[in-house]
């Protein structure tokens, strides 16, 4: 973990939630996260939350019910939740909790997801990299974007997930 990583965090869950529940969550999780360095006492959380049903058995794209993260705190806080939708980084966030979880609560990632295969996974990557097309997708984000450029470029070649600074060196 280093000063600005956030905490990665994966919730499965039965059925899916109704939208007061889903803005009732974010509007909590804004309380409990912070911008990195912004204060000594919170960590940048990343929740993404999935249906069980929407993603075993495995199919890609998957759908993601809700996911929170510091950079949508302005939409948040004007009141602005997007709803549940297919999010291609779904495979790329199984792929890495197979290998790499910490149970919270339950059984570990590897007894719940399937392992996702290797063209859904490049075909995250790529999809990954496609929303970075313009000056606008990344402008004041170039640091994480290049670093995320490495991590995504690491992947494709090794089937592994790095962090970014490793996948970088």
């Amino acid at each position: 973990m280093k000063p600005r990583s956030d905490i990665d965090l994966l919730m499965t869950i039965a059925a899916s939630s109704g939208e007061a529940a889903r803005r009732a969550l974010m509007v909590d999780l804004l309380d409990v996260s912070a911008l990195p360095g912004s204060t000594a006492h919170l960590r940048a959380l990343e929740v993404t939350i999935v249906v069980c049903g929407d993603v075993v058995p495995w199919c890609h794209p998957a759908r993601r019910a809700l996911q929170f993260g510091e950079w949508l705190r302005r939409d948040l806080r004007a009141g602005i939740v997007e709803p549940p939708c297919v999010d291609h980084d779904v495979a790329n966030l199984l792929t890495k909790i197979r290998r790499h979880d910490v149970a919270l609560l339950g059984s570990r990632a590897a007894a719940w997801f399937e392992p996702v295969p290797a063209r859904d996974f490049v075909a995250a990557l790529l999809a990954t990299v496609a929303q970075w097309h313009a000056e606008r997708d990344w402008r004041g984000d170039e640091y994480d974007v290049v670093l995320a450029h490495a991590r995504i470029r690491y992947s494709a070649a090794s089937g592994r997930i790095a962090p970014k600074d490793v996948a970088a060196a």
